[in-house]
């Protein structure tokens, strides 16, 4: 795989996948999907692109029905073309994906989603929580008190208000996994308030997961290193861009397909039934020893 991408830019959040090049590979033909989640229904975050997407096409290839999120007016046609690749991948005794509009920086709106998959599908087996939003920054002085609102609630405000509303729905044997970031353990200088939210979102996976531990309900993270999805494009300039995930020990970005199964293993109770409050780290070789 390439390491370096061709300059490009995208002037607002969130980032839009179809004008990216390349594309980010949500696929692989050599996957072997073997039926790990037949039966179950995930619900996914900031589902249309990036990282989002390709969990979604691994879920559904692995037998489960997919609802996931998106962010309306602005990821319309990121959505629509995951709903097609899911369709075309759907197993015969899933039923129909669904992309459920909403800014999940509000519990009222975490609620409606909620409630929309429990009517259509009657409960809720897996919960990924991925939605984020990033800014660059070169002080913390820049960081006013609106945008730090704003990318909290997006980034961990959204987690404790979806899975709030889940775990009505999530019985035994339930699963939530929570992406998290390489930066919540080495740090970032420039994503300063991204990087807090990661951080939040580690420490809450690893407190969740205590708390829901006799309920029979697990709950891990996931922690990608520099991944190639729309929010890069989105988030800085065009000469960063082209070294992105160059620093890495294996010199270049990873593809979400390289992070997707991280979330299939931690969903299916028959590959890690023993595993909770841990988190994966599919980071292109970086050590955080966390």
């Amino acid at each position: 795989m390439a390491s370096g991408f061709p300059p490009q830019k995208q002037e607002s959040q969130p980032g839009k996948e179809h004008v990216m090049h390349p594309q980010p590979q949500y696929t692989n033909p050599d996957y072997k999907p073997s039926d790990k989640l037949r039966g179950k229904v995930a619900l996914v975050t900031g589902g249309d692109s990036g990282i989002g997407r390709a969990v979604c096409h691994c879920f559904a290839l692995e037998g489960a029905t997919v609802a996931f999120t998106y962010v309306k007016a602005q990821e319309d046609k990121d959505a629509q073309d995951t709903l097609q690749m899911l369709r075309s991948v759907k197993t015969p005794d899933a039923e129909e994906p669904m992309a459920v509009a909403a800014d999940l920086g509000f519990d009222k709106n975490c609620k409606r989603v909620v409630d929309e998959v429990v009517n259509a599908f009657g409960r809720i087996d897996i919960l990924v929580n991925n939605a984020a939003e990033q800014y660059e920054s070169s002080s913390v002085e820049e960081i006013d008190e609106e945008r730090l609102e704003r990318v909290f609630r997006t980034n961990i405000f959204s987690y404790f208000f979806t899975t709030r509303h889940c775990l009505k729905h999530m019985k035994e044997g339930g699963s939530i996994i929570n992406t998290t970031s390489v930066n919540a353990y080495k740090g970032h200088d420039t994503l300063l308030d991204y990087t807090a939210t990661k951080g939040a979102i580690v420490a809450y996976t690893r407190g969740l997961s205590l708390q829901l531990a006799k309920k029979g309900i697990r709950v891990n993270g996931v922690a990608p290193g520099p991944i190639w999805t729309p929010l890069i494009p989105a988030s800085f300039g065009e000469e960063q861009v082209t070294k992105f995930g160059t620093q890495t020990p294996m010199g270049r970005a990873g593809q979400p397909i390289e992070v997707a199964p991280c979330y299939v293993f931690l969903a299916c109770n028959d590959c890690s039934s023993y595993i909770s409050g841990q988190v994966l780290h599919p980071n292109g070789g970086t050590v955080v020893n966390g």
